[in-house]
């Protein structure tokens, strides 16, 4: 399977701009992981903005949206 970059890059909320990952999901994912933290594109927009990617905001985000 062949990464494309272009798709990839206009469906990522990511807002880090200098970041070398933006578009290469394969290696964005191991990067945030390796860091025990999600990539951009786990969050909605607004969370993402606030650079707190880790697995405690993400439960946090979702399970207030479980609720309701």
């Amino acid at each position: 399977m062949e990464c494309n970059i272009d798709a990839n890059k206009a469906t990522c909320n990511c807002t880090y701009e200098p970041c070398p990952r933006k578009g290469k999901c394969c290696e964005c994912i191991a990067y945030h992981l390796k860091y025990d933290e999600l990539p951009a594109c786990a969050f909605p927009s607004e969370v993402e903005k606030t650079y707190d990617r880790s697995f405690g905001r993400f439960v946090q985000v979702y399970a207030s949206k479980a609720r309701g």
